[in-house]
């Protein structure tokens, strides 16, 4: 810019003084149009909820794992979960009691059956993640509020109040099995406690994720009774030491996010919850680009093939697929393939 200015105003034999106000007004506009540029970007940057990185690589921004990790409060017509959309296909679906550490009041517990159930019947979402909002990820159920519907059953004698109480644990139970049955991966981020029945959900999630100041502990032995919604069945096969899930529930001690990783609990730890929350959309948005005819089949048979023999699973995954192969999805990943590109440059009928 200054090359140019001291050609054009020597060939213009202007004064000294014209000079001086013409140099005056070059540099004004160049900071407005510096100006300009720099707001636009910046709008870009905090409306696009993905950069895009070399060699076509999408990576989740910053901004949206902040927005994602201090969301406004509830979304009705839920009282307990505030439910957002990140990006077009993935559903992040936040804890929120943070007033309360995030406890499972009895709203909580149907309230994720309701969302679950909706979000398995979404052909818009191919992934979700779950967090929870404030100082932790779940303080477990909130006792206070669970004493009438658990300390005081009704019934008229004592095989109609076990009938009664067997309904009401079956229903707390389907509040987790409910995670697990949802065809689209779930990607579970913790930070801070998970204890008691938190500990029963994250092991209903596909994919675990924490930050460094993660812990997690199987607190039912302390308050007297045995876990109940899931810890006990899917814990041994989430870790695969017998030893130490025994240790854990009958002992009620806590287990650090080392330790965690160590054992197969989780599969990243994070220095914080920002990092984990872009990390958790990082892997979402992966398992979302993809073919849903794919994942969800994925999905689908490998909680088969953990529930029964090597025999059976293979039987079940080749009647899945006599039927599944047909889809056209095939076709356009491996047409990704043999161009050397990414799947998710392809894009995917809504299942």
């Amino acid at each position: 810019m200054t090359v140019h200015l001291t050609v054009f105003t020597k060939q213009s034999g202007l004064c000294r003084v014209q000079k001086a106000m013409l140099a005056m007004v070059f540099r004004s506009a160049v900071t407005r149009s510096r100006s300009r540029v720099l707001k636009f970007w910046s709008q870009k940057l905090e409306t696009k909820p993905f950069i895009k990185i070399n060699k076509g690589l999408w990576l989740p921004s910053q901004t949206v794992a902040r927005a994602m990790s201090s969301s406004g409060g509830a979304t009705p017509p839920y009282t307990t979960l505030a439910i957002s959309r990140p990006t077009e296909s993935i559903t992040h679906v936040e804890l929120h009691r943070p007033e309360k550490r995030n406890a499972m009041n009895s709203a909580f517990w149907s309230e994720m059956v309701t969302c679950f159930n909706e979000l398995s019947e979404d052909p818009e979402c191919r992934a979700v993640v779950v967090s929870g909002a404030g100082k932790l990820f779940t303080a477990g159920i909130d006792l206070m509020d669970m004493m009438n519907n658990v300390l005081q059953p009704e019934g008229d004698d004592t095989a109609r109040i076990s009938w009664g109480l067997k309904k009401k644990i079956r229903k707390f139970q389907e509040t987790f099995s409910v995670i697990e049955k949802c065809p689209k991966p779930v990607v579970v981020a913790i930070h801070g406690a998970c204890v008691g029945a938190g500990v029963d959900m994250i092991t209903a999630c596909d994919i675990r994720l924490c930050t460094q100041d993660a812990w997690f502990q199987v607190k039912e032995v302390d308050i007297g009774l045995a876990a109940d919604v899931g810890t006990l069945q899917r814990l041994p096969k989430v870790i695969g030491s017998q030893s130490l899930v025994n240790e854990l529930a009958l002992t009620a001690r806590k287990m650090y996010a080392d330790e965690a990783k160590s054992s197969g609990l989780v599969s990243r730890v994070f220095a914080d919850k920002e990092a984990m929350m872009a990390g958790a959309l990082e892997i979402a948005g992966e398992i979302a680009g993809r073919s849903p005819v794919a994942v969800q089949g994925t999905k689908i048979n490998l909680i088969y093939a953990r529930n029964h023999s090597v025999a059976d699973g293979l039987d079940y995954i080749a009647t899945w697929n006599m039927s599944m192969l047909q889809t056209e999805d095939l076709m356009k990943s491996a047409q990704a393939a043999l161009e050397k590109k990414s799947p998710k440059t392809k894009t995917y009928s809504k299942l």
